[in-house]
């Protein structure tokens, strides 16, 4: 059995558009995922929102959330197994961080921005109207055009 030793990761997690339009429950899912693995997020933002390169999962766009954290190194294939399983997210890349210092990681964070920025995307998705079916013709308007 390794050897239990604790470090410092960055996670990229790439999350689809369909996905992304509940960024609440996107970030819940991600914090979901770290509880499970018992890893102690650092810090979370929101990184860039883009068209993809090419298609993942009939997805085009997609939004890239970073987070740091730190766990246990036998703890890193569940984080990594949640993360293949996952519906949500299309792709994870995560790597030891041991080129920052915990003062440059916690300067990272912004979970503050990503609340509002879901609860902004919540209150537009409640506000936007639903889309009116359009009317379907009625028999006799089909029966005067073809005469």
């Amino acid at each position: 059995m390794p050897e239990k030793r604790t470090y410092t990761y960055e996670a990229m997690f790439l999350i689809g558009q369909a996905a992304a339009a509940d960024l609440a429950g996107v970030i819940e899912h991600i914090k979901e995922i770290m509880a499970r693995g018992h890893a102690e997020i650092i810090a979370m933002r929101k990184w860039d929102e883009r068209r993809l390169a090419y298609e993942i999962k009939k997805q085009k766009r997609g939004l890239y959330i970073l987070c740091y954290f730190k766990a246990a190194n036998t703890d890193l294939p569940h984080i990594e197994r949640d993360c293949n399983l996952s519906e949500k997210v299309l792709r994870a890349l995560i790597l030891r961080c041991d080129h920052l210092t915990m003062d440059e990681m916690a300067a990272a964070d912004g979970r503050e921005a990503l609340d509002t920025e879901a609860k902004l995307r919540a209150k537009a998705m409640a506000e936007a109207p639903a889309p009116q079916p359009e009317p379907v013709p009625a028999a006799a308007d089909t029966e005067d055009e073809e005469a």
